[in-house]
């Protein structure tokens, strides 16, 4: 498969700018690479010829994705367990020398790991489940963006993406900490961008992906028809605009929403 077969669908502006070495040499670093979003993504940026850096909590269904991508993925793809929700200052001390010995500098930097925690009122809530859901989905995004943020400052061009929700922007009942994990995440991407703005080296993004075709949304609508719901690859021209169009000085830079931009990857429309 190649860039161009796999985008076939995709808006004509965007396949106008895509070759199998156009992220060559840039290196992308995807949590939750191990199922769903961050799994098409993987594969989507591997054929953009970038190296990726595949973390998720389980080893065994990180190779699947790893035997999964390695044949068309023009860069390097490295593998990386990491449990988030018990994410510490040593395990990112690792994680970053071991980018820093291998690649130098890292470009982009992709969160889309999260967990959904149980789905009950706030008086019910398990204290246990909520410091689990709170790490894993915002503690470890703060955690990562500040451990690798010279890696990230390093070149001359950065992106940071924030998988979002729509609780994380208008919270709903017996959504919990899921919800609040989400407005964290918001926060997050809004004092990052804040930050970083004057500067003018880093893009910084929120996408709420909407209703999504994965096990999550599975997990939390058991009784939906999951064939009515659009797979992650429908999600690829969005992700795939923005780390283009941070990384790379092309005509799609032009068309990137201001860093900081929140973003509904639903009703998102690309430029003409």
């Amino acid at each position: 498969m190649s860039i161009i077969d796999y985008a076939q669908n995709w808006p004509m502006k965007i396949k106008e700018q895509l070759a199998s070495d156009l992220l060559k040499d840039k290196t992308v670093m995807i949590t939750g690479a191990s199922d769903g979003i961050g799994a098409e993504l993987s594969k989507c940026l591997g054929l953009l010829g970038a190296n990726i850096i595949l973390l998720g909590k389980t080893r065994q269904k990180l190779e699947a994705v790893f035997d999964q991508v390695a044949p068309i993925c023009q860069g390097e793809l490295i593998i990386t367990p990491c449990d988030l929700s018990r994410l510490e200052q040593e395990d990112i001390r690792k994680l970053h020398d071991s980018i820093e010995n291998e690649f130098k500098g890292l470009d982009a930097l992709i969160h889309c790991a999260s967990i959904l925690g149980p789905k009950v009122p706030l008086a019910h809530y398990p204290p246990d489940a909520w410091a689990e859901v709170m790490m894993t989905n915002a503690n470890s995004v703060f955690l990562l963006n500040q451990g690798l943020f010279d890696l990230l400052e390093a070149g001359e061009r950065s992106c940071v993406i924030h998988v979002s929700s729509t609780v994380g922007r208008k919270a709903r009942a017996y959504w919990g900490a899921y919800a609040v994990s989400k407005f964290a995440v918001e926060g997050i991407s809004q004092i990052l961008a804040d930050e970083t703005e004057d500067q003018g080296k880093m893009k910084v993004f929120s996408i709420n992906p909407g209703a999504t075709r994965t096990k999550m949304r599975k997990e939390a609508y058991p009784f939906e028809d999951s064939k009515t719901v659009p797979d992650a690859s429908t999600l690829m021209p969005l992700f795939s605009l923005l780390v283009i169009g941070s990384l790379l000085d092309c005509s799609l830079s032009r068309d990137l929403p201001g860093t900081g931009g929140q973003i509904d990857a639903r009703t998102w429309e690309f430029p003409n």
